[in-house]
């Protein structure tokens, strides 16, 4: 989802061409010839005059004047100064590298040009291993109270931005744009597309460990307004991330980087001691870094340590290596300022990332800055109000005011680094925008793509309704024929805690419809969904409709158009009736639960008959049978990132540790329950991070039915019949292929991040990444749910369905992501029970996933 966010907002943004006047244009970067990163402060002037200007924390300069000179002179303190030849009248695009210079430090003379790069004996590495070893002795955590607050601005603009008029002198639609032009310290013109402002107060507590974030204020305005607010927040929350250089790893893009101060650091980072230089009165080090493996996830950059026993990091500047295998980002720079309290305990003071986003090299791209500012740090222990805020169950406790501040609630807690020059705010522009009939329209459908839902009212505040989702309109498989659907729902703008939700379908091979209605009380007042976090609700379900057995496409909805398409015909199904009655409750310490206590019955069909075995071994066909069922569920996924759309939660990481505990119970005779019944299931997911190396996504499931009952209510593994990549089913194995009363399963990705491929030479141009997957089952089937050995009021199992033998079933898959940046292509085979009829032993899918 965060990477069809980035492409809606592309979507959303028009392209502008750049006005040319007689100008000397000189524009350009600075970079560090040994390191590759780029170079702030920067002095670039033309010789003999006084006409000039600095580079950005980017590196990034431009120039323009009427009276140049003919020599550009470069000079960096710590490096040569360099002499560049520029044309007049014309626009000079320059890559500058600048050489360091020999620099004497502790009697030592580092040549990082002329000498070969050793870790033994170097005095870079003896230093940054000091560092390291100190990194936890200054950690304001590690005080008993710690509070401070915090400010917070992400502006995401159509970078570079020049409105170019029109030849015929016409006037355009959208010729104001240019009043809301801003300008950043380096000259560069941006046309904001999205604003975000948020201020708050952190409060931590070391015994018992708490944190709690207190929002005051938090607004936002721009072209995303499309999209969930909530949900882009937790987005961007994780897309900027914090930068703790002190970790060993940098969440950072959906990425983790490894960082300048990591154990692993001097194994991963080539250190260079540069230069001493004043830091705000302290005396300092300038040690800069840089991988080894330039694709590889890591930084090149400064660190400026101070020169004494302490080893205190003041200032920190780290950018993305030119090679790296990231996509869409050309730039990334993350600027860090600390202050060192009287006993050394550091407080970072800013946190600052710029980043120029690209499609392609040759386009202008996006510029992004999330920008935070820390203030009034306190390390005294807290009173009063103060105290009761660690009793909060909620980590972050957003004030009732926080989204209706005025102006001058901003102005007053906006530090001035954070002001732009222009004064015309967001909310401006996009009223303007809305005013011109094609962007207005444009923004609707492009709702509607993204939400899935279409409103009945133009104005949000007022659309007590929506029809959708649209995905599931026209579907079709094997039994219905095309299948047609229609639904809707009410949203928390009729009301914040009831909800009524349905759809009805109909199929035309099988003539028969289909429904689904849902009524459902929040305890909590709904904000924007149903469905969101903390969900505390009671809702009753009536549902008729097609039961596809050995199919659970958990990860989106069973009537997805693109599901339609699939590699067999998806005959295995059934007709059910369900009524439930469910219970749920979430909370902010990662647990949940929920009953359910449901009634269904469920009819046989051609494909998958009910041939019920009698006590002489003579069969019966049977039409249906019923059951009364009480499920009990408990989940725990403490720190959970998803963002929250109308129907589902898209994991924005798999980080957090997943553990699900289930049981379904049933007595015969109980309100019609044909059988007695016990059914338990666990499983457990986890992403294992293994720093420059990728990561693995681990999920593992067991599960056992207990009692004696007909297929349908034993255990059908999950089949994947269509061409996609679907998490947690066999890509190979055929709808209730295996029939199984007690199981365990694994399923084990790889995402190796370009290890292999960033290697080969031209290969790694294309910025492809390896996946690799072993998937598994051990299933098994005892005798007295076998048909044909304890035959006697069981079910006849379906022409090709079977048991498993001793070894378990297992398939492979060797893919590539990130082709074209979007798609990832598998190559998967089964590695056993390959001698079964109407199986596919091997074959390629795809999945189409946008990734940094």
């Amino acid at each position: 989802m965060g990477k069809r966010i980035i492409f809606m907002w592309l979507c959303l943004t028009f392209g502008v061409g750049m006005a040319c006047g007689q100008h000397t244009i000189v524009k350009g970067i600075v970079t560090d010839s040994v390191t590759g990163e780029a170079l702030p402060s920067v002095t670039i002037v033309f010789k003999g005059t006084n006409i000039g200007t600095t580079t950005d924390i980017g590196g990034h300069f431009s120039l323009s004047t009427r009276t140049p000179g003919k020599v550009l002179e470069v000079v960096y303190m710590g490096y040569d100064t360099q002499h560049l030849k520029v044309l007049p009248g014309r626009t000079n695009n320059l890559k500058i590298r600048m050489r360091e210079s020999e620099i004497a430090l502790h009697e030592v003379t580092v040549k990082p040009r002329r000498e070969k790069y050793r870790r033994k004996e170097n005095p870079a590495v003896a230093f940054v291993r000091q560092v390291i070893a100190r990194r936890d002795d200054n950690d304001p955590r590690n005080r008993d109270y710690f509070r401070y607050d915090q400010y917070e601005k992400i502006v995401i603009a159509k970078n570079d931005y020049k409105p170019k008029p029109k030849k015929d002198g016409k006037t355009g639609k959208f010729d104001f744009l240019s009043e809301f032009v801003d300008t950043l310290d380096v000259g560069t013109t941006i046309l904001p597309i999205s604003v975000k402002e948020k201020a708050q107060t952190v409060y931590y507590r070391r015994d018992p460990r708490s944190e709690k974030t207190v929002v005051k204020g938090n607004k936002s305005s721009g072209v995303d307004e499309v999209f969930s607010r909530d949900g882009v927040q937790q987005f961007l929350n994780e897309v900027f991330r914090e930068v703790d250089i002190y970790q060993n790893n940098i969440p950072l893009f959906l990425q983790r980087f490894v960082s300048p101060l990591s154990s692993i650091g001097p194994t991963f980072y080539k250190y260079y001691l540069l230069d001493t230089l004043d830091v705000e009165g302290d005396r300092c080090a300038d040690l800069a870094f840089v991988p080894f493996a330039s694709e590889s996830f890591g930084f090149t950059g400064h660190l400026y340590v101070t020169l004494d026993s302490a080893y205190f990091v003041r200032k920190a500047i780290l950018n993305v290596a030119q090679d790296i295998n990231l996509n869409f980002i050309s730039r990334m720079t993350i600027e860090q300022d600390f202050e060192r309290g009287p006993d050394s305990t550091r407080v970072i003071t800013k946190d600052d990332i710029s980043v120029d986003f690209k499609l392609s090299e040759k386009s202008k791209g996006f510029y992004a800055r999330r920008l935070n500012v820390y203030t009034h740090q306190s390390f005294e222990v807290p009173e009063g109000r103060q105290e009761q805020i660690f009793k909060e169950s909620a980590p972050v406790i957003t004030q009732k005011e926080a989204y209706s501040r005025t102006e001058d609630f901003w102005e007053e807690v906006r530090p001035q680094e954070a002001v732009q020059r222009n004064p015309n705010s967001m909310e401006k522009l996009m009223a303007k925008l809305r005013s011109v009939p094609i962007f207005a329209v444009t923004e609707k459908v492009v709702s509607v793509l993204v939400s899935g839902y279409i409103p009945t009212s133009k104005v949000p505040d007022k659309n007590k309704f929506e029809f959708g989702p649209m995905n599931s309109t026209i579907n079709g498989n094997a039994i219905e024929g095309a299948r047609f659907r229609v639904g809707g729902a009410t949203t928390p703008q009729l009301s914040k805690n009831w909800f009524v939700e349905g759809y009805a379908a109909y199929g035309t091979r099988d003539n028969k419809m289909k429904y689904d209605a849902l009524v459902e009380y929040s305890f909590n007042d709904r904000k924007t969904y149903r469905k969101e976090f903390p969900m505390h609700s009671l809702r009753f379900e009536y549902m008729y409709d097609i039961n596809k057995l050995g199919q659970q496409y958990m990860y989106t909805s069973k009537d997805n158009v693109l599901l339609a398409i699939k590699r067999k015909k998806d005959t295995r199904a059934t007709y059910l009736r369900n009524a439930e009655l469910t219970y749920s409750r979430e909370h902010y310490n990662g647990i949940s639960y929920n009953a359910v206590i449901r009634n269904f019955r469920e009819y046989a069909t051609d494909y998958a008959q009910f041939d019920r075995i009698g006590a002489d071994g003579a069969v019966t066909p049977v039409r249906k049978y019923d059951m009364t069922e009480l499920e009990l569920k408990f989940r725990y996924g403490k720190n959970e990132k998803f963002y929250q759309t109308h129907d589902e939660r898209i994991p924005i990481t798999y980080d957090a540790l997943i553990f699900n505990l289930e049981h379904t119970m049933s007595k015969k005779g109980f309100l019609g329950s044909s059988y007695d019944y016990h059914r338990t299931e666990l499983g457990i997911q986890k992403r294992l991070w293994f720093s420059a190396f990728g990561f693995v996504d681990v999920i593992g499931k067991a599960g056992k039915v207990w009692n004696k009952v007909p297929y349908p209510l034993l255990i059908l593994p999950n089949a994947n019949l269509t061409y996609t990549i679907q998490p947690e089913a066999y890509t190979n194995m055929n709808a209730i292929e295996f029939i199984n009363d007690e199981y365990i399963s694994w399923d084990v990705t790889y995402y190796m991040n370009g290890l292999i491929l960033n290697r080969l030479p031209l290969i790694k141009k294309l910025k492809w990444r390896e996946v690799l997957c072993f998937r598994g089952l051990w299933g098994h089937l005892t005798d007295k749910n076998n048909p044909m050995k304890t035959g006697e009021g069981l079910y006849a199992f379906p022409v090709g369905s079977g048991v498993m033998g001793r070894a378990p079933y297992m398939e492979a898959s060797v893919g590539i992501e990130n082709i074209f940046k979007f798609m990832r292509l598998d190559y998967v085979w089964r590695l056993n029970y390959r001698d079964h009829s109407g199986i596919q032993k091997r074959g390629i899918r795809c999945t189409m996933s946008l990734s940094f």
